[in-house]
């Protein structure tokens, strides 16, 4: 159930030389990352490069990913985008190959008003029967969803929580404090704010850092839950440099670098992402000071 899954990977996607969707690397990865403190395994997300893909390779990744991972870790799927129609599709497709759970995203480019996301996030979640968890990224979609909005959707039976991205701290504790006498549950959408936000009330984290230190994240998380608070925060300020690194270029250029340097052969990126080898030597040399738990398998 995904109410008792606290550390969520966003997994990247592998892709062979040729550019196509590496299957069984993904089903390896997906695999290590259940040994190494993953509850859950988003596929299809930003960090999968979930833009460039097919439909049809999205649900090849869904499958096989759940087929590889079984009952050792819930697969959430990013099904949808700006068209409602075509996201309510994906979803009932993805449902019927078994997956736990769906990523509901704020779409990019429309722009709609708070009560276009109510009315497309309540149609989507009306058409499956497992549970969704909605993505407020306004870094990438040029729209905030405000904390109200999140409120009224939150009482979607079939919506649970939020990964929360907005980097507003204001309003995600409210969004916290609305929840507070129900089971919706808020995760953090970035490394760097999940000790905050988990300190505050919030329930976990949908990382990408956790596709190489997932059991480090998962300690830090258990500091937090155990009101150890100042030894949380030495964990979080030990990692925080990486949660940073991660992001001195767009997400996934250097987590799929990160794993590709370590040892775990993912491939490449689909344009128009690309990897020009910029911070090479400085990545890589802060890199090596972290001990990366993620294990080939």
């Amino acid at each position: 159930m995904l109410k008792n899954d606290r550390l969520i990977t966003a997994m990247i996607t592998p892709f062979l030389e040729n550019g196509d969707v590496d299957i069984e690397t993904s089903k390896k990865l997906a695999i290590s990352l259940t040994k190494s403190g993953s509850d859950a395994i988003l596929i299809g997300g930003t960090t999968g490069e979930s833009p460039t893909l097919s439909d049809d390779e999205k649900l090849e990744l869904f499958k096989n990913v759940k087929d590889a991972v079984g009952d050792n870790a819930r697969v959430i799927a990013g099904t949808t985008d700006n068209n409602n129609k075509k996201s309510i599709e994906l979803s009932k497709e993805a449902e019927n190959l078994g997956v736990d759970g769906l990523l509901l995203t704020v779409p990019s480019y429309n722009k709609p008003t708070q009560q276009g996301l109510i009315d497309h996030f309540n149609k989507i979640a009306d058409s499956v029967n497992i549970p969704c968890i909605l993505y407020n990224v306004p870094g990438r979609t040029a729209l905030n969803m405000e904390a109200e909005t999140t409120h009224k959707l939150s009482f979607h039976e079939n919506i649970i929580g939020i990964k929360e991205a907005s980097s507003d701290l204001s309003q995600i504790t409210k969004i916290i404090n609305n929840s507070s006498n129900s089971d919706f549950k808020v995760w953090s959408g970035n490394d760097d704010e999940t000790f905050s936000i988990m300190a505050l009330g919030g329930f976990g984290v949908v990382s990408v850092a956790s596709n190489i230190i997932g059991n480090q994240i998962k300690t830090m998380m258990g500091a937090v839950l155990e009101g150890n608070i100042e030894s949380a925060a030495n964990h979080h300020k030990e990692l925080l440099p990486l949660f940073q690194a991660l992001f001195w270029v767009t997400n996934p250029i250097l987590i799929k670098r990160a794993l590709n340097i370590s040892g775990y052969s993912v491939g490449g990126l689909r344009l128009p992402m690309t990897d020009n080898q910029e911070f090479n030597l400085e990545f890589s040399e802060l890199l090596s000071k972290y001990d990366i738990d993620i294990t080939k398998t």
